[in-house]
């Protein structure tokens, strides 16, 4: 069983800043992109950031700077830091991982439950 496992969100004031993690478990045989999206109320689930294996990211044009995603490869884990929030940053956000099982022969992807981030005064 694989799960992907959030954490670090929360509420902050604009301007704040917040670090979110998420780790997979399980038995898994290769991660290939990592990555955060997001879905704020009544919204579609949008990208925010992916990072490859070998650690290109790539960001959302509302991120403008503001974010940095990272990936720890032994620790199956992907981080989103994110400084100067704004409250349309409001949102819950989803750790996002492609894996390969030891019994699969395709990448499929993996969703984490969701963490929520609040950006209020």
């Amino acid at each position: 069983q694989v799960q992907l496992v959030e954490s670090g969100g929360g509420l902050v004031q604009p301007g704040g800043s917040l670090r979110l993690s998420c780790a997979a478990s399980g038995n898994i045989f290769s991660i290939n992109v990592m990555g955060w999206y997001r879905q704020a109320p009544g919204m579609q689930r949008e990208l925010v950031a992916t990072i490859t294996r070998s650690g290109n990211t790539n960001y959302a044009h509302f991120v403008n700077g503001r974010f940095t995603i990272s990936r720890d490869n032994g620790k199956n884990t992907v981080y989103l830091q994110m400084n100067s929030l704004k409250p349309e940053d409001t949102a819950v956000y989803y750790c996002y991982m492609q894996l390969l099982l030891p019994t699969m022969t395709t990448y499929r992807d993996y969703w984490g439950q969701g963490t929520q981030v609040t950006v209020s005064s």
